[in-house]
């Protein structure tokens, strides 16, 4: 709810500077998470090693499947492209793709909500911070949902409550996952490193990319001070800085 509010305010108002200032926070928030916290607590649970490392490349090599193939769904023609389309066919389009990225944020919202019960169930502290990186990263990636939306015909009332009931799957992914992860406690270990690949992958793949883009000293400033930003609220949260 926090992530679609401040992403419908921020969708709305056009805030750009601040959207792109909470794409570099995400960084800092995702990459310490999964390096400084989950990745240690799962290899430190006792799983075997050589089967939580199978899982990281078996994580990162499946997002960058599902984006491709998410890439491949969004990519499609429009009218004056040669094809011969009908007059309306990219509103017709643009209704499709609204969909598709309910139906796509829906189960994303669910294997959310599964990653923060596990990361519950290992530490409460993990969890929290967890939550916390899920919530900055969705910001950035609700506001783009809201402007598919908002292409695709939704008013902007329609386009909040679509995506509030989507982010309603992750309490229904949460409750599943505390339940079925409690009774499986060993999966635990194998659910951190999975999401921790899914954690490094959003952030080397997708958010550093955008933050290239802008190269000069002005704008690298305060990408990288928010970097240590994201990582000081982990190492606090996590009470890392005071373990070495």
């Amino acid at each position: 709810m926090v992530s679609i509010t401040a992403a419908a305010a921020f969708s709305f108002s056009l805030l750009s500077k601040m959207v792109e200032r909470m794409v570099s926070l995400s960084v800092g928030l995702l990459l310490a998470t999964s390096l400084l916290h989950a990745l240690p607590e799962a290899f430190e649970s006792g799983a075997d090693t050589h089967a939580l490392f199978a899982t990281l490349l078996a994580g990162l090599l499946g997002f960058f499947l599902l984006e491709k193939m998410a890439i491949l769904r969004h990519s499609h023609h429009y009218e004056g492209d040669g094809h011969g389309h009908e007059h309306g066919h990219d509103a017709h389009e643009a209704g499709k793709a609204g969909w598709m990225i309910l139906v796509g944020d829906g189960l994303h919202n669910f294997t959310d909500g599964i990653l923060i019960a596990a990361a519950f169930l290992a530490d409460p502290n993990l969890g929290l911070i967890t939550a916390l990186a899920i919530i900055a990263h969705e910001i950035p990636q609700e506001i783009g949902d809201f402007i598919v939306l908002l292409n695709a015909g939704f008013s902007r009332a329609r386009a909040y409550v679509y995506n509030l009931l989507c982010s309603l799957m992750a309490v229904a992914g949460g409750v599943i996952g505390y339940f079925s992860l409690e009774r499986a406690s060993g999966m635990i270990p194998y659910v951190l490193v999975f999401a921790s690949s899914g954690f490094i992958y959003i952030a080397v793949s997708d958010l550093m990319p955008q933050m290239q883009r802008r190269s000069t000293l002005r704008d690298t400033i305060p990408q990288v001070l928010l970097i240590a930003v994201g990582v000081a609220v982990v190492l606090l949260l996590t009470g890392q800085s005071h373990d070495h």
